[in-house]
């Protein structure tokens, strides 16, 4: 028996209609889990009629290592401070969470526009209260993206919870056990924060992991600093950036951490376009390693 199902390692693949022969093409690869992100909108998209396909091809093709392949969470990414349609979007996702047999939905905790970060924390209570609560009634959890989305604490368009001082007042003005984080280290090395004392702090509160790292080129920040109009940084996928996985991959299971690593893809400046898949699985054979390689079962 494979005994690294306290760490699964997976990837985030795009809600459409060919999603589950997307999914089944690329379970030969090994990938273990699977986000289904619906991007800036879930629209009329069949879920229940999604899930029964998605479910027909896992149990047709999804066990490998006696663990059965499984839909980690769902995803929606537009921003429900300002959006009744997102708002909406989030309550479908968690009414059907069950049905892809997972109890995660992650997205942005959205923003007010054009404002500092704190003038959120209202709006965003009113939003994130009943939605907690609808997600406590059916046992899930609901997890923030960590990205800025190009936004910084005075300013922004998508998404507050990109540092830990909002997170620490979301959770405040939301007092739910099912409120947490979908985190990644990309976004705060991006940042140049080191993600790795982050995450000891609030694996406590990191439902999902976003398999992306970045990589910092420090010759143009000491050249042209950060906003001299040269790229200073490149989104990566694990293993060919900054982080030390294995370092990670160690911290999460002294902190208990149980839940899924899930790569995400099509950033990355030289694994894209033909290489895309090449790099995805490179990325998946490096995150096995750093989990410790093949099970082995102790003889005593």
């Amino acid at each position: 028996m494979n005994a690294h199902d306290d760490i699964r390692i997976g990837t985030l693949v795009p809600a459409h209609d060919r999603t589950p022969q997307v999914i089944e093409q690329l379970l030969p690869h090994g990938f273990e889990t699977f986000q289904l992100s619906f991007g800036r909108t879930v629209g009329d998209f069949d879920l229940a009629g999604l899930a029964e396909r998605i479910h027909r091809v896992l149990e047709t093709h999804g066990m490998a290592d006696d663990q059965p392949r499984r839909i980690s969470g769902l995803g929606v990414y537009g921003n429900p401070l300002t959006s009744p349609e997102t708002i909406r979007d989030w309550e479908r996702l968690i009414d059907a969470a069950g049905l892809f047999g997972c109890d995660l939905v992650a997205g942005f905790a959205g923003r007010i526009p054009s404002r500092p970060v704190p003038e959120s924390y209202p709006r965003f209570a009113e939003v994130f209260g009943p939605l907690a609560r609808r997600a406590e009634d059916h046992g899930l959890r609901l997890a923030f993206e960590n990205c800025e989305k190009r936004g910084t604490w005075e300013d922004g368009d998508w998404n507050i919870a990109h540092a830990p001082q909002a997170w620490e007042a979301m959770f405040a003005s939301v007092e739910s056990p099912v409120l947490g984080l979908e985190w990644e280290p990309c976004h705060q090395l991006m940042s140049f924060v080191d993600p790795l004392p982050q995450l000891r702090q609030f694996a406590h509160r990191i439902w999902h992991i976003h398999g992306k790292d970045a990589t910092i080129l420090w010759d143009v920040v000491k050249s042209h600093g950060i906003r001299g109009g040269v790229p200073y940084a490149h989104h990566r996928l694990p293993g060919f950036g900054d982080t030390n996985w294995t370092d990670l991959v160690s911290s999460l299971r002294l902190c208990g951490w149980r839940g899924s690593i899930d790569i995400e893809g099509f950033h990355d400046p030289v694994y894209r376009d033909r290489l895309e898949l090449t790099g995805q699985v490179a990325a998946l054979e490096y995150l096995k390693r750093c989990r410790g390689g093949e099970f082995i079962a102790n003889v005593w």
